[in-house]
């Protein structure tokens, strides 16, 4: 078992006042605890993690975390956990509804039927009505846990009914301490990995753990400091939206070999075997669903690059400020420096600002493509001036 409230880290606050509240009877009166919650952060901050950690309090006796509790949760089997998260873009509404139906039946082994929901900032408007009367009529014995960068990720009617925890940007030295003691990371190597991750944990892992995510990111900002026109800025943003693609390739290849391996067990098909006619729905409806993961995936790859991105020309920005602070990419001070001296100040601050926009505008759907070749077209303008 690797999660838990042991798994949460920089939330102290948080951990506590959910400590209270799962400490609580169903009926207690005294105010800790309420049926509606909503988790915020930054991503990286742990929202899911404290989430689950939570939930296992839920469903274990008030005096503490049952690790049989703890293991079924962390596995979501759990008989009364209920999950809603999505590997697309969007949680659909039929998703919604079938959780909410769920939602509704008394806890059969635990003092509570807890429902979380991972992303509650990728509902709809039409998807978020359907949870509302939930939230407004909700069982005595059912806990709603969402989760959501911020409160302005949904609707005002959604977030007049639960009480927000908002988490804090984890230090970098409290995830290169998980990373040690969880992962048995050398000390030196989760230290750089937390630091360029700038505290989002699961980036940290994969940077700690991973040569091929360590040499994607060096790439991505090696190339960024190459763009200087506008045909090197469409090339560049052609390999981005590649390293994306490898990357969201590299973390689902093998849970998609895994999913399709157990679906044909489970239908009775040998590995190799012919899928008779009547069974291929299901295992169509399986490879849609992962395509929809992957588009998820390379989306928040591209994110991710834009991300490292940020701390680059964040980097270069605060040392023409003379800003005496160690660097989020300490290993690349050289480069750092030399850009610093080349560029101009207002061109710095137009790029941070062009990338800024590039993330909302593929948050908006606009192909990553697009937005990140307008945004490069900007950076290539910013390095001809002097």
């Amino acid at each position: 078992m690797t999660g838990g409230w042991s798994a949460i880290v920089g939330q102290a606050d948080a951990v506590e006042q959910l400590r209270r509240a799962a400490a609580e009877q169903p009926g207690d009166a005294h105010g800790a605890m309420t049926h509606a919650w909503l988790l915020t952060g930054p991503p990286g901050s742990g929202r899911s993690n404290l989430a689950y950690a939570f939930a296992a309090a839920l469903l274990s006796a008030p005096t503490g975390v049952e690790p049989e509790v703890a293991t079924l949760v962390e596995a979501r089997t759990h008989p009364d956990l209920v999950t809603l998260s999505t590997e697309g873009v969007l949680i659909t509404i039929a998703q919604a509804r079938a959780v909410v139906q769920r939602a509704s039946l008394a806890p059969s082994t635990a003092r509570y039927r807890v429902v979380v929901v991972e992303d509650a900032d990728r509902m709809a408007e039409r998807t978020s009505n359907a949870l509302l009367k939930a939230l407004e009529e909700p069982p005595p014995e059912t806990v709603w846990i969402l989760c959501a960068p911020s409160e302005a990720d949904l609707l005002p009617t959604i977030r007049s009914r639960v009480r927000t925890l908002t988490l804090q940007v984890p230090d970098p030295a409290d995830v290169a301490r998980l990373l040690v003691e969880r992962d048995g990371v050398d000390p030196a190597v989760a230290e750089r990995a937390a630091r360029e991750a700038q505290s989002h944990i699961g980036m940290a892992r994969r940077l700690a753990t991973s040569d091929e995510a360590r040499a994607r990111r060096a790439e991505t900002l090696q190339i960024a400091m190459r763009v200087s026109t506008a045909a090197s800025a469409v090339l560049a943003a052609a390999r981005y939206v590649e390293i994306a693609t490898a990357d969201a390739d590299a973390l689902s290849a093998e849970r998609d070999e895994a999913e399709r391996a157990q679906a044909l067990r489970q239908l009775g098909i040998e590995p190799g075997g012919t899928v008779p006619p009547q069974l291929r729905r299901q295992l169509k409806e399986l490879d849609d669903a992962q395509k929809q993961r992957a588009k998820r995936g390379m989306r928040d790859g591209v994110d991710r690059i834009l991300v490292d991105l940020l701390s680059l020309y964040r980097d270069i920005l605060m040392t023409q400020l003379g800003v005496g602070r160690e660097l989020v990419n300490e290993a690349m001070r050289p480069t750092v420096q030399a850009a610093a001296d080349y560029l101009e100040r207002a061109a710095v601050i137009d790029v941070l600002d062009q990338i800024r926009i590039a993330r909302e505008r593929i948050e908006a759907n606009v192909p990553p493509l697009l937005a990140l070749e307008a945004m490069l077209v900007r950076a290539a303008r910013a390095a001809q001036r002097r």
